[in-house]
């Protein structure tokens, strides 16, 4: 006797812990496209990606082999931010479609990041050598050129010279003390940012957006995410426990809870967790019918 094989469609959770459980293959753009699924379940990654290489394409169909570097480039950039129109979202900078980069596609709108990731994929298509760098407050691209390395700035294109990386560093170096002999050199601060870190950049954008708007459902999502991709940072399991509490789930949000705690149970908020988990135990549970 024969039976019916089932497929059953995986998750947009799940698939998102297929792109992202090794370092060794993990899918950078595709995971970061797949993000777009919290706000539409149904939404064709695959058909995203293929809009993207077709925007490749077309600018590799311009470039003769023997191009220069600095020809790529030029070429690159006219076709990036004139062209297509590709620009930083300064209307609407807090919106969660600009960190989603379907929608970014769409509107040609976006936030550093999710601008970086679609330049990025643009510029190995022209033959060039980009990477994100995790710069803080603002993420950035540096390129790798003949003479040296370039970084500019996805949001407006500006190519940033030491001087103003430099100046932009200084109020966190003030911050965090970080001058005189503590003062950390620049290069440290342009370093590559690993797929895994930039990954977990854009979805702590949309976490703090959702937690500003208080829109619990969403935030869940997002924290899901962040606990699949990074199982070892107890305080993002802490704060999906927060999430589920407020979301009138006490078991799932003790689970999370317990687990924060047992693993570091020294942290400086241990005792406020230990309370509000004392709380959710005695928290009355709906009846059964």
């Amino acid at each position: 006797m024969s039976f019916p094989l089932r497929l059953e469609a995986i998750s947009p959770l799940e698939y998102f812990a297929s792109l992202v459980a090794e370092d060794e293959h993990f899918a950078l753009l595709e995971a970061a496209v797949s993000l777009g699924q919290d706000a539409e379940p149904d939404l064709d990654t695959q058909a995203v990606l293929d809009q993207i290489e077709a925007l490749g394409d077309k600018l590799k169909r311009r470039l003769p082999a023997d191009a220069s570097a600095m020809h790529r480039l030029r070429t690159l950039n006219r076709y990036f931010f004139r062209e297509l129109g590709f620009a930083g979202n300064v209307n609407d900078y807090y919106d969660a479609g600009n960190s989603y980069l379907h929608q970014v596609l769409a509107s040609r709108r976006g936030i550093p990041i999710s601008l970086a990731l679609v330049y990025i994929e643009l510029a190995g298509h022209a033959g060039l050598v980009a990477r994100g760098v995790s710069f803080p407050g603002h993420f950035l691209v540096k390129l790798r050129l003949p003479n040296g390395e370039a970084v500019m700035d996805p949001f407006n294109g500006r190519s940033l010279s030491r001087e103003e990386l430099e100046e932009r560093l200084e109020p966190l170096r003030r911050k965090q003390g970080l001058v005189g002999d503590f003062e950390v050199p620049l290069g440290l601060f342009l370093q590559s940012a690993a797929p895994r870190d930039i990954i977990a950049r854009m979805l702590r954008n949309l976490k703090s957006i959702h937690q500003q708007s208080e829109d619990f459902a969403s935030l869940l999502a997002v924290q899901n995410r962040l606990v699949c991709l990074l199982p070892d940072a107890w305080d993002e399991r802490r704060d999906r426990g927060l999430t589920f509490a407020e979301l009138g789930q006490p078991d799932a949000a003790a689970d999370d809870l317990v687990a924060y705690l047992d693993h570091v149970p020294d942290a400086a908020d241990a005792e406020p967790m230990r309370q509000m988990l004392a709380e959710l135990r005695d928290s009355p549970r709906p009846l059964l019918h």
